[in-house]
């Protein structure tokens, strides 16, 4: 039996959940997720119990001293409530954790179960994969869901994907058995740029995330970050030859795979999405703190994490791979 004292009743909620690991590229999703509890200073109400889900040594514990006295943190999920207001407010459930070592079906039904309790009427679970594309572009992000009426409503693709998964994927699908309308958003994270943090990554997911549940997210100081990292990575790039003609070469295949998407129609779409944004309009009124993301949305295949630290200990991009058709991690839903 679930018991949520103390949580008030919210208005019109939406379940955002992010996890650390495998379906977690860049760190971008589990970010993000971090990034709405900081900035809406979101109320922890709920602690998975660790001892049901995690083998402890993957996922180790760590000890810390407080005042002296020595404490353990526990990996585990936990969920909490932010309040949005403005002329339309809605709430969000954070769910932020790490993907479950063991007995995933209990746990996407326990995660239900407060679903419910709550009144949750969307879940969005956040994702990031590796793929062939350039750090100089919009980050790609992929909406999909099982549910066709779903998709076709909130302009999703419905998800075709077969091969392994990860929580992401255990989750969406226990969310269609259950009757819980679900989404995916992915980011796409440049193979050959992996290592964490990516704010640029984590950007473009709440930009879309943003669009999908009509909330103003205040970004603070992840726009400046993102293009902090995107400098840092083209001055690496630009010291090595080889890697600057390959991202070149990744630049030309995105930008010739994306030239039929340049229509009248798709011009007057993203015309209109500026519009709204500068006018300030949707939920969260005008003047959201940091502004917004502005990368675009759309698909990335998913490729191989190669990414090394020189003797110096500064990270920089390795030399490109040569061709292959097998791929180390795979893109999913």
């Amino acid at each position: 039996m679930i018991e949520l004292e103390g949580v008030p009743e919210l208005v019109d909620p939406v379940m955002v959940a992010a996890f650390e690991g495998w379906n977690d590229a860049g760190d971008a999703a589990s970010t993000a997720v971090a990034h709405l509890d900081r900035e809406w200073k979101g109320e922890v109400f709920a602690a998975l119990d660790a001892e049901d889900y995690y083998d402890f040594q993957v996922n180790r514990p760590t000890v810390f001293m407080e005042d002296g006295v020595r404490k353990i943190t526990w990996p585990t999920t936990r969920l909490s409530v932010v309040r949005v207001g403005g002329d339309k407010p809605r709430d969000l459930v954070l769910v932020r954790g790490i993907e479950p070592s063991m007995r995933w079906r209990s746990f996407c039904n326990e995660l239900l179960g407060f679903a419910h309790e709550l009144g949750v009427e969307l879940v969005v679970v956040l994702g990031a994969l590796l793929g062939d594309t350039p750090h100089t572009r919009p980050v790609p992000i992929s909406g999909t869901t099982s549910d066709a009426d779903l998709a076709r409503r909130m302009d999703l693709e419905e998800t075709k994907y077969e091969g392994p998964t990860g929580i992401v994927g255990i989750l969406q699908e226990a969310c269609t058995h259950a009757g819980v309308p679900a989404v995916s958003l992915w980011a796409a994270v440049p193979h050959y740029v992996s290592q964490p943090p990516n704010p640029k990554a984590t950007l473009a997911l709440l930009n879309r995330l943003e669009d999908l549940i009509g909330v103003r997210v205040p970004l603070g100081e992840l726009p400046e970050d993102a293009r902090a990292w995107q400098v840092g990575v083209d001055q690496l790039a630009a010291e090595d030859t080889e890697v600057a003609e390959y991202v070149q070469s990744l630049e030309e295949a995105r930008d010739t795979a994306e030239l039929p998407e340049a229509s009248g129609e798709a011009i007057a779409r993203e015309f209109e999405r500026y519009l709204r944004r500068r006018d300030g309009s949707g939920p969260g009124g005008p003047g959201g703190p940091g502004g917004h993301a502005t990368a675009d949305g759309g698909d990335g295949p998913a490729g191989a994490p190669f990414l090394r630290d020189n003797p110096s200990g500064r990270t920089r991009p390795p030399r490109p791979p040569k061709p292959s058709g097998d791929d180390e991690e795979s893109s999913e839903d």
